[in-house]
């Protein structure tokens, strides 16, 4: 069997009611919840569980709220032994995975991503930026349309989610004339989304100079499970790196496709997405699908996906990716899912 990659959530996932029975059932997770607010100085817990969804959707309050129920989660299935080899997170989720490998302490990351949130709120005034996912069109010709629309104004690439997903962003005219020009050239859709910045392009630079500062006071440890960031799609090999990489984070594009080819090159054939949430999992098996490899993907958000994966993961009831992929490829090769 080959190696288990953990995946923590990103922001964009988070709904009302998210980690309540895992609060409710494992001590461990009501404890991660009680540090928070103890934290926070705030009712993280009855803002996630009983809350008003708009309250949960700013970015402030979205990205500590994401954070504790992944950690939440994961307390909960190391109760339960479930290990991961390598571990990973989008964007935000970079910090949860910070946690699991022992990096940071989860108080400092929770006030840490509170701040985080603030200052991307902040940093571009609302009705100037915005982002967009282009959808069915190859990198190549999605950064052709970015390089056509500069002339209107910052436009970038800023996540290179998966195989035929790529999200772009930056100011309002120039992020719709690259969507318009991606739809010339090919792209199946293209889809605006509902954020309040520009996130992961040079418009965030003030976001990522205010944490810099805040990142100085931060002390960080040696990891104890390898990490790769997806800043540069690679492990994290010194502590003293961190800080950088967190700080590029903000304004950099996220390499989330390539941080997983890097997993799977390194023998990591089962991945266990952590938190709220199915996104990443969709990715996975867009990026298996273009190679025609199915891959093992769990999710764990919530008692009854946690008791699933404990039962999918255990001795018995373990089958190889290998027979996996004899079976699929008896299926006329459909394989994967239809989108990301």
């Amino acid at each position: 069997m080959g190696k288990i990659g953990f995946l923590f959530s990103g922001q964009g996932s988070q709904y009302i009611g998210m980690g309540k029975d895992l609060i409710e059932k494992y001590k461990s997770s009501k404890d991660v919840f009680d540090e928070a607010d103890e934290a926070l100085e705030m009712d993280l817990t009855k803002m996630v569980t009983e809350g008003n969804q708009d309250e949960l959707n700013l970015t402030e309050n979205t990205q500590p709220a994401v954070l504790t129920t992944s950690m939440a989660a994961l307390k909960a299935a190391e109760e339960k032994g479930l290990k991961p080899d390598v571990v990973a997170g989008l964007s935000l989720g970079e910090y949860t995975a910070l946690v699991a490998a022992g990096a940071l302490a989860f108080a400092a990351a929770v006030k840490l991503v509170k701040k985080r949130g603030r200052y991307m709120q902040d940093a571009v005034p609302e009705g100037k930026g915005t982002m967009a996912a282009i959808i069915g069109l190859d990198e190549e010709k999605v950064q052709e349309a970015v390089d056509e629309a500069k002339r209107y104004g910052i436009v970038e690439c800023a996540n290179f989610n998966c195989p035929g997903q790529i999200v772009i962003g930056g100011e309002i005219e120039a992020v719709e004339k690259a969507s318009q020009f991606a739809k010339e050239k090919g792209a199946k859709l293209v889809a605006p989304l509902k954020v309040s910045a520009p996130f992961h392009t040079s418009m965030l630079r003030p976001a990522a100079d205010k944490l810099a500062e805040e990142l100085k006071s931060i002390k960080f440890e040696d990891l104890n499970i390898p990490l790769v960031s997806n800043v540069f799609a690679e492990y994290i090999e010194n502590k003293d790196h961190i800080k950088d990489i967190l700080k590029n984070q903000v304004m950099k594009p996220v390499q989330w496709e390539k941080s997983i080819q890097r997993m799977v090159n390194d023998g990591v054939d089962t991945f266990v997405e952590i938190g709220p949430g199915k996104t990443l999992s969709g990715f996975i098996k867009k990026i298996g699908k273009k190679e025609k490899v199915k891959r093992r993907i769990i999710n764990i958000e919530d008692v009854k996906s946690l008791e699933k994966a404990v039962e999918t993961l255990s001795p018995k009831a373990n089958v190889t990716i290998e027979s996996i992929n004899r079976l699929t490829a008896k299926k006329k090769g459909k394989i994967g899912d239809k989108a990301c």
